[in-house]
């Protein structure tokens, strides 16, 4: 029997449209706490150097409200350890970050950087934060980090930007290809003990296919969630994401 796909609401951009005019509204915390009455798992927020969403304040906050886990997106910045070690998040995920990147735009790369990784992993494992890093499907990124000591790094997270892109589009065959990258990291991290999670570019039209593959425990969804809220309000739009999920698990 395959085991429940629990769902992270990224609450980000809320807090890009609160900044859009400095305002106190939108509240990320409060669409935090609408998300886990939906049926939410847990809450992610994605911390940047540049603040342009998320706020320290925010996380701070954050830390006190959600009841589920609370999953926070770094840099490996030191400002952003710093702030980590002493909110202490249930999960840190270390992400790459451009400053000119409108969204983050591939995984970190592990091959390159797995010292840096490991550093900055021990301080926030310290600090009693699980650690999970994004990663592309790309299975030389998947063994480097299996090479790291598990248990600094317990989990990872698959970018699925690839394979979402591709679904905007009709080339079945690059859909297939896509998937298929996604679904042999999945496969291959799960039989190295990890726990693997996913997210990127994913909605209710493209949610199935990732929802399907069994390995895969848990899925990061922000962008088509608060997109989704403008339009139905956030706890429908979260009901509506758990649904399409059940119904790619149960295929």
């Amino acid at each position: 029997m395959s085991r429940e796909l629990k769902l992270s609401v990224n609450i980000d951009h809320v807090a890009t449209l609160r900044q859009a005019r400095r305002s106190p509204y939108p509240d990320p915390v409060e669409a935090a706490e609408l998300a886990e009455q939906a049926g939410a798992a847990g809450i992610t927020a994605h911390l940047r150097c540049d603040r342009r969403h998320i706020q320290d304040d925010d996380v701070r906050r954050l830390r006190r409200h959600v009841r589920g886990k609370l999953n926070l997106e770094i840099s490996l910045a030191d400002e952003m350890l710093v702030l980590a070690e002493e909110i202490r998040p249930d999960q840190v995920t270390l992400v790459p970050e451009r400053p000119e990147e409108v969204t983050t735009e591939g995984g970190l790369d592990v091959v390159r950087g797995a010292e840096a990784i490991r550093a900055g992993a021990e301080r926030l494992v310290a600090h009693g934060c699980a650690v999970s890093v994004f990663l592309d499907p790309d299975a030389r990124q998947l063994e480097a980090l299996a090479a790291l000591d598990r248990d600094l790094v317990p989990g990872f997270e698959i970018n699925t930007d690839a394979f979402t892109k591709a679904t905007l589009g009709d080339d079945e065959l690059l859909i297939g290809k896509e998937l298929e990258k996604v679904q042999q990291v999945a496969m291959r991290g799960a039989d190295l003990g990890f726990q693997v999670f996913a997210g990127h570019g994913i909605t209710t039209a493209n949610v199935g296919a990732i929802a399907a593959i069994p390995q895969v425990e848990e899925l990061n969804i922000g962008h088509w969630l608060v997109s989704r809220a403008a339009m139905v309000g956030i706890s429908t739009s979260v009901r509506e994401m758990l649904a399409a999920m059940r119904a790619g698990r149960r295929g």
